[in-house]
C-alpha cells in the first residue's frame, strides 16, 4: 500500500492527512485524523454534463455504528437505515462550505462522500469539512479551494477561547459558546453557532480567533496540494451570445425598466416563464437549461446593481427596514396545548406546541449520542402551497431538517430546567406562506407557542435573516435587513441571527461568494440586533410573559423521590408492580430516573392516584403514625385495617376500647372506616394497630359497653400474633 502522510499541530492536537490507495478509483480521497476521530473523504465527478439547470453537487455524510465501537439499532434491524438528523446536519455543513467555490456554470455531477471511521473526543463535522476540502483540492475537479473549518468554544466566566473543544467540554453544560466557522484567505464563508445569550462582540472576537486558526490549516492544505494535487480539468463557463443578449433586451429589459427597480416576488415567476417561452421560440438552437441560466445571471446582476449602484432594494425598503410584523399567541384551537402565529411581510409561520411526559422523550441512538433522551423537539415543515406551487407532500428533506434544527437550537437555551418543568416539549412549525427566512419566523412562532403553553421560558427569542449585495471589483457592499425571496436567491449572503434581549442564541450563515470579510459581519450583527429588538417588542406586546397555567388538555406531571434502593420495589419483578399501578390508576406514564426521581404523567386525577400508590408503597412507617382506614378482614381475635394501598395491620380486639369487648364483631364490621395508631412493628415486619390509642372515646361514641366476662387473659396473647 502506498501512502503519504502530512501532519499539523492545531489546538493542542495533531491533525494527520493520509493519502493512500484505499479508494484509488475515486478522483480524490484522503484519510483525515484528529485525536482518535477519523474520516475518509472521497470525491468523484461525472464524465458528462447534467441536463439539470443547476449545479448537481451531492454531499453524503455516512455514519456507521462501528465508528463508535457499538452495535446499535432495534432488536430486529442492526444495519444502519436513513441518515440521522446529526448526519444530515453535518453533511449540510460540508455542502454549504464547499459549494460556493465551484466555478459558476459547472453542470457535471459531483459527489462528495464523508465516511466516519471512528469518533471519540472530537466531533467529526469540522474534520469532514477539512477532509472534503483536501479531497476536492487534490483531485482533478475544478474548484477554487482549499477552505478550512475550525470550532471555537468558550466556557462561562472566561474570556479565553477554546480551540476545537472536546465532546466533554461541549456537553457538560459549562460552555456558553459553540462556534463553527469555515473560510479562506481571511474570509468567512460558513458559520454555525449555538450560544447562551452571548454578545455580538464576543461572537466577533470568536470569529476572529477562528480565522487565525483557519489560516494555519489553509497554509498546510496549500502545501499538500502543491505536492500531491492533480492537474485540474479545464472548465470554460458558457459564454453569452449576442442573440441571447438581444433577446433579453427585447423580452425582459423593458419590464425591468418599467418596474423602476421594484420586483415583487409574485411578478418574477410570470416574467421568467415569458422569457423561457419567447426565448425558446427565438433561439431554438440554444438549450433551455442555458437560457434559464442566462436569465438568472442577468437578473442576479440587475438586483446587485440596484443595491450597490442605486442604493435601492427590489421592494423599495430601506436597507435596515423590516417588513410589517404580526404576532398572535393562542387562539388557534382549544385542543392545541400552545400556539403562535407570526408574520413578517409575506412570510407566515404557525407554531403548534404539544406537552408530554418524560416518557415521551425521543431516544437518541446515534454514534454521537448513544441512548440519550431528547426532551425538546422542533420540527419544521415547508409544504408546496407556501410558495404557491404544487408538489410532493410528506416526508423530510435536508433543508427542512436543517431549518428545524436551527430554530430548535435558538430556543433550547431559554427553556426551564427539568426540575422546574419536567415536560417533554414538541413544537411543529408550519410554513404557511414564504417570502424569505421561514426558519427565523419559526423561532418567533415557536417563542409565541412556548409562552402561550405556559412554559416558563427565561426570555422570548426572536430571529432575523440578513443579506448582502456586493461588487467585489468596486469594493462595494450593502448589508440588507430582513431579506425576502429575490434577495435570498440572488444575494451573496444569508446570515441568520436569533437571540434574546440580552444576547445571541444561534447563528447560521451561507454565502454564494467565496467569503465575507469580518468587518461586514460586524455590520450585519449590529443591524440584526436592531431588528431583533423590534421583533421582540412586537412579541412582548402580544404576550408579555408565559401564561401562568398550562392547557387543561395537557397532561399533569407530578414529581416525587424514592430512595435508590426502593427503585426495584416500585418497578417490581419484570415491571409487574409499576405496570399494575399504571393499569389500576389509568395514568399515562411513570418514569423513574437513576437517582430515584419519579415523574408521573396523567389526566383527570390519574396522576394523583398513581402518586398515592407509589407514596404508600415506599413510605417508611414509624410507631406512633396515625391513619384512618377501612376494615378489610375480620378474624375472631381482631380486624385488619387497610392503612395504605398496599399495607394493612391488625387491630386486636383488646385494642378497640379501653374496656373488654367480647367479640370484635360487636364493635366493627367490614367496610367501617376507623382511626388507628401504629402501636408496634414486630420482628417479622407485621403491623399492630390500636383504635383506643388513636381515639380513647371512639368506643363510647359507637355506644359500646364493657363485657362482663372479665379482663383479657394471657392465653389471648399468642392468638393475637396469628395471621390468617
Amino acid at each position: 500500500m502506498e501512502k503519504k502522510i502530512y501532519s499539523l499541530d492545531i489546538g493542542g492536537k495533531t491533525m494527520t492527512a493520509e493519502f493512500n490507495d484505499w479508494a484509488d478509483q475515486a478522483h480524490g480521497s484522503v484519510l483525515l485524523r484528529y485525536g482518535n476521530s477519523t474520516v475518509l473523504a472521497t470525491v468523484v465527478m461525472s464524465a458528462r454534463e447534467s441536463e439539470k439547470d443547476y449545479f448537481p453537487l451531492t454531499v453524503d455524510y455516512e455514519e456507521k455504528f462501528y465508528a463508535a465501537g457499538a452495535i446499535l439499532g432495534s432488536r430486529f434491524m442492526r444495519r444502519e437505515g436513513r441518515p440521522s438528523d446529526e448526519a444530515v446536519l453535518s453533511g449540510r455543513i460540508v455542502d454549504r462550505t464547499i459549494r460556493p467555490l465551484f466555478p459558476k456554470g459547472i453542470k457535471r455531477d459531483v459527489q462528495v462522500i464523508i465516511t466516519v471511521l471512528s469518533i471519540d473526543e472530537y466531533d467529526t463535522d469540522v474534520l469532514a469539512v477539512n477532509a472534503a476540502s483536501l479531497a476536492v483540492a487534490t483531485s482533478n475537479i475544478p474548484w477554487n479551494g482549499p477552505v478550512s473549518a475550525m470550532r471555537i468554544g468558550q466556557e462561562a466566566g472566561s474570556d479565553a477561547f477554546i480551540v476545537n473543544p472536546t465532546y466533554v467540554q461541549r456537553t457538560e453544560g459549562v460552555e456558553v459558546l459553540d462556534l463553527l466557522a469555515c473560510g479562506k484567505d481571511g474570509l468567512i464563508n460558513m458559520i454555525e453557532v449555538g450560544a447562551k445569550e452571548v454578545s455580538e462582540e464576543t461572537l466577533e472576537k470568536g470569529l476572529a480567533r477562528a480565522s487565525e486558526e483557519i489560516e494555519k490549516i489553509q497554509a498546510w492544505q496549500k502545501k499538500i496540494i502543491a505536492e500531491t494535487g492533480k492537474q485540474k480539468v479545464e472548465f470554460k463557463a458558457p459564454v453569452m451570445t449576442p442573440e441571447m443578449e438581444a433577446a433579453f433586451a427585447e423580452i425582459v429589459e423593458p419590464k425591468l425598466k418599467a418596474s423602476g427597480g421594484t420586483l415583487p416576488k409574485q411578478d418574477l415567476g410570470p416574467m421568467k416563464s415569458e422569457w423561457m417561452k419567447l426565448a425558446t421560440e427565438k433561439l431554438p438552437d440554444i438549450a433551455p437549461g442555458r437560457l434559464d441560466a442566462y436569465y438568472e445571471e442577468r437578473l442576479d446582476a440587475y438586483v446587485h446593481d440596484i443595491a450597490t449602484k442605486e442604493g435601492k432594494r427590489v421592494d423599495g425598503r430601506a436597507f435596515d427596514q423590516i417588513r410589517p410584523l404580526f404576532a398572535q399567541a393562542g387562539g388557534i384551537s382549544p385542543i392545541i396545548h400552545g400556539s403562535g402565529l407570526f408574520y413578517r411581510g409575506e412570510t407566515h409561520v404557525l407554531g403548534a406546541l404539544t406537552l408530554g411526559g418524560p416518557g415521551d422523550a425521543q431516544l437518541m441512538d446515534t454514534i454521537e449520542y448513544q441512548e440519550t433522551k431528547k426532551t425538546f423537539m422542533l420540527h419544521y415543515n415547508f409544504p408546496p402551497f407556501s410558495v404557491g406551487e404544487t408538489g410532493r407532500v410528506g416526508g423530510m428533506n435536508r433543508r427542512a431538517t436543517g431549518h428545524g434544527a436551527l430554530a430548535e437550537k435558538a430556543l433550547r437555551v431559554v427553556l426551564p430546567t427539568k426540575d422546574v418543568f419536567p415536560y417533554t416539549i414538541r413544537i411543529v412549525c408550519e410554513s404557511l406562506a414564504s417570502n424569505g427566512s421561514t426558519s427565523m419566523a419559526s423561532v418567533c412562532a415557536g417563542t409565541l407557542a412556548l409562552m402561550d403553553a405556559g412554559v416558563p421560558i427565561k426570555k422570548p427569542v426572536a430571529g432575523i435573516a440578513m443579506g448582502m449585495m456586493s461588487d467585489a471589483k468596486a469594493g462595494v457592499y450593502k448589508v440588507l435587513t430582513d431579506i425576502q425571496g429575490p434577495e435570498d436567491h440572488h444575494g451573496d449572503m444569508d446570515f441568520k441571527v436569533a437571540g434574546t434581549i440580552d444576547g445571541v442564541t444561534a447563528v447560521q450563515m451561507d454565502v454564494k461568494v467565496e467569503g465575507v470579510p469580518l468587518k461586514v459581519l460586524t455590520e450585519a450583527f449590529a443591524q440584526a440586533k436592531k431588528a431583533r429588538m423590534q421583533i421582540l417588542d412586537v412579541i412582548e406586546k402580544e404576550i408579555p410573559e408565559p401564561r401562568t397555567d398550562i392547557s387543561p388538555r395537557a397532561p399533569k406531571i407530578l414529581t416525587t423521590h424514592v430512595k435508590v434502593d426502593q427503585i426495584g420495589l416500585v418497578i417490581g419483578p419484570g415491571g409487574k408492580t409499576i405496570n399494575g399501578i399504571r393499569e389500576r390508576t389509568l395514568c399515562d406514564d411513570i418514569t423513574i430516573e437513576e437517582d430515584g426521581t419519579v415523574f408521573i404523567t396523567g389526566k383527570q386525577g390519574t396522576a394523583e392516584a398513581a402518586l398515592k400508590e407509589i407514596s404508600d408503597l415506599t413510605r417508611e412507617y414509624l410507631v406512633g403514625d396515625r391513619f384512618e382506614g377501612p376494615v378489610v378482614r375480620m378474624m375472631d381475635f381482631g380486624a385488619f385495617v387497610k392503612i395504605s394501598s398496599n399495607q394493612d395491620g391488625l387491630v386486636h380486639v383488646s385494642e378497640v376500647a379501653p374496656f373488654r369487648i367480647e367479640k370484635i364483631s360487636d364493635a366493627i364490621k367490614i367496610g367501617d372506616v376507623v382511626p388507628v395508631v401504629l402501636k408496634e412493628i414486630d420482628e417479622k415486619g407485621r403491623y399492630n394497630l390500636s383504635i383506643k390509642a388513636a381515639d380513647p372515646e371512639w368506643a363510647a361514641k359507637k355506644g359500646l359497653k364493657p363485657s362482663t366476662a372479665g379482663d383479657y387473659g394471657r392465653s389471648n396473647n399468642n392468638e393475637r400474633r396469628r395471621r390468617i
